[in-house]
């Protein structure tokens, strides 16, 4: 299927590494212009996913804490590509164990830091490509948040990931009659780099791929999901092919066992 993404212009936000780079991968093979954005390291993140893909694939500075630097980072990317069709939002630390906190014992900080570069850091780089989309007549916004918005045991990881969804659905309400799109993705465990090496450790322990998997995992599907596996539903979702989704949030962590969704 001819995804009608050749000649777009993608801002993927966090798109040096994970989820974004995968997905920012993915735009660029199907014929988009891309810009991915971050912290650190974006014109050399750029160079190799160029070089990987054969796609034109710019990098700027974002950091989407700070609404001065996602201003100049977007019209930034808008020079740099020549416009602005899709945002992709994923800019934001992955969740641990680590962090998991009884809700009685969260501290405000905490509850500030996820809200301030999750929640926050979406709307400002969605409020800075919104008037460009607008213009065009035209464009998607994908979000990705996390399963975490469906289960409690950690509040700040829970209210975080619903805030992106509640984002996405007034965002949706509001662009949609100038031709927007906006969708939110709720991956699961997803095999990054760190997620890979505990697999490993397992793995060397004497533990079995396939029951270490399963049990991480715990979905329907029986293994974790690739970032690549992500980008190909973040990718269509960015495309005109899409245009019947949109507000609602799509899962894509392997199934949740047990659960009816509605």
């Amino acid at each position: 299927m001819d995804l009608q993404l050749t000649g777009k212009h993608a801002l993927v936000v966090g798109g040096t590494k994970g989820i974004g780079r995968a997905a920012a991968a993915a735009l660029a093979r199907e014929g988009a212009v891309v810009t991915v954005a971050a912290r650190h390291d974006v014109a050399e993140i750029a160079a190799t996913l160029a070089a990987e893909t054969g796609g034109t694939v710019h990098g700027v500075v974002i950091d989407s804490r700070d609404d001065a630097s996602v201003q100049a980072g977007v019209a930034e990317a808008v020079a740099l590509m020549g416009g602005v069709d899709i945002l992709v939002n994923t800019a934001a630390a992955p969740w641990s164990a680590a962090k998991n906190t009884a809700a009685s014992q969260t501290s405000d900080d905490a509850m500030r830091d996820e809200f301030e570069e999750k929640v926050l850091g979406y709307l400002r780089t969605a409020r800075a490509v919104a008037p460009h989309l607008i213009a065009n007549g035209w464009g998607r916004i994908v979000n990705i948040s996390g399963l975490g918005a469906r289960r409690s045991g950690s509040v700040a990881q829970t209210v975080r990931n619903i805030s992106v969804a509640a984002i996405t659905k007034n965002l949706a309400d509001e662009l949609g009659p100038h031709g927007v799109n906006v969708t939110v993705v709720h991956p699961g465990l997803t095999r990054t780099d760190a997620v890979a090496g505990l697999v490993e450790k397992r793995v060397a322990a004497g533990e079995a791929l396939a029951d270490v998997e399963r049990s991480m995992a715990g979905n329907i599907i029986g293994r974790i999901v690739t970032p690549d596996e992500l980008a190909a539903v973040i990718t269509f979702l960015a495309s005109p092919r899409s245009v019947a989704i949109t507000g609602g949030a799509v899962d894509a962590g392997g199934g949740t066992p047990g659960v009816v969704t509605y």
